[in-house]
C-alpha cells in the first residue's frame, strides 16, 4: 500500500513534469529570445540621435540677475535654487507648482519646488535678488 502511494506520487510528478516541459518543447509558449540586434525588431540608432533625444532631459544652471526676467516655453521646468524671485503669470494662469500642488500666480517663487510652464504666453519669474535657477526646456531673459 505503502509503495503504491509513492509509485504514484512519482507518476503524478513525472507527468507534471513533462507537461510543463511539453509547453516549452512544442512552442505554446512565449518565447523569451530577444531579437536580434539591427533588425527591425530591434533597430540600431546613431549616437547624434540619442544625444538629441536625452539633451532635452539635461537642467541647465542660470544665473538670472536682479532686475532680468526668466520667460519659458510651453513644457519648461524651472526650479530656484538660490535669491529671491516674483512669479510671472500668463493671461490664463500661472505657474504649476508640482512640488506642492497648487497654480502660482503671484508672490515669490519658492526654493527647490518644481515649477511646470503650461503655455508658452509669457509666463516664467522675474528676479527680485541675483538667482540662480535650473531650466528644462526653452526659455529667453528680458
Amino acid at each position: 500500500m505503502k509503495l503504491t502511494r509513492v509509485v504514484l506520487g512519482l507518476l503524478l510528478a513525472v507527468c507534471l513534469v513533462g507537461a510543463a516541459a511539453g509547453g516549452y518543447l512544442w512552442g505554446s509558449r512565449a518565447s523569451a529570445q530577444a531579437p536580434e540586434p539591427g533588425t527591425e525588431q530591434d533597430p540600431l540608432v546613431t549616437k547624434s540621435y540619442v544625444d538629441n533625444r536625452l539633451q532635452p532631459l539635461n537642467l541647465e544652471v542660470v544665473e538670472l540677475p536682479k532686475g532680468k526676467q526668466l520667460v519659458a516655453e510651453a513644457g519648461a521646468e524651472i526650479i530656484m535654487r538660490s535669491g529671491k524671485a516674483t512669479v510671472v503669470p500668463g493671461n490664463l494662469g500661472g505657474l504649476a507648482d508640482v512640488t506642492a500642488g497648487k497654480d502660482l500666480t503671484k508672490g515669490d517663487a519658492p526654493l527647490n519646488h518644481l515649477l511646470v510652464v503650461p503655455r508658452s504666453d509669457g509666463r516664467g519669474v522675474k528676479a527680485t535678488t541675483d538667482c540662480v535657477v535650473l531650466v528644462r526646456g526653452g526659455y529667453t531673459i528680458r
